[in-house]
């Protein structure tokens, strides 16, 4: 599997991308969220990826972001919804809009984004109202230099380790005091959660 590729960006034709690391370039399929933050070809660029095999293809999709990843494939849990729709909700919405369109039930909203009829925006709003609580608090974490965020770091841990993105949210809200790092509002999340 591949997870996350660096190096130079060699072509940019939306939605395709390609980026050559060291001499291999992998062609890759962005949401226009990612391609739009995209530096000019010829410079260096790191991308999470979601790597997808079917029977006859294999293909590679990239973020700048985490959280534009985890909603790429959490909206896929969807039934009806594959790469190409989720592709669409990130090119057409960011993911803390997404996140509150859910939760609010937003149907109409919903429908405006290219694929999504009625029955599939019920559909996602059935389903995904749960996960995508705490969708908001998932690090953008495409750029190297930003500073980090303890609380999304924390949250998303808890959420590698099995909560929902609701439950982790919560423990995170609930348990952080000024000053913690991430390392510390997860131990206590975790004791938290145990009580």
């Amino acid at each position: 599997m591949i997870g996350r590729l660096r190096g130079i960006l060699a072509s940019k034709q939306p939605p395709w991308l390609v980026i050559d690391v060291g001499g291999v370039g992998y062609e890759v399929e962005a949401p226009m969220s990612t391609v739009f933050d995209l530096p000019e070809t010829g410079r260096e660029v790191a991308l999470f990826v979601h790597y997808a095999a079917k029977e006859d293809t294999v293909s590679l999709y990239g973020f700048l972001r985490e959280a534009e990843r985890v909603l790429f494939r959490t909206i896929q849990k969807v039934s009806g919804i594959g790469a190409k729709t989720a592709l669409a909700v990130l090119s057409g919405v960011s993911t803390d809009e997404f996140a509150r369109l859910v939760q609010a039930g937003d149907i109409a909203a919903l429908t405006r984004i290219p694929g999504i009829g009625k029955k599939t925006a019920e559909r996602i709003v059935v389903e995904l109202r749960d996960r995508v609580d705490g969708m908001a608090l998932v690090a953008p974490a495409g750029a190297a230099n930003m500073p980090k965020d303890p609380q999304a770091e924390a949250a998303s841990a808890l959420q590698q380790l099995g909560y929902k993105p609701a439950e982790a949210a919560r423990l995170v809200k609930e348990t952080f005091a000024s000053g913690d790092d991430a390392e510390a509002i997860i131990r206590k999340a975790l004791k938290a959660a145990l009580r």
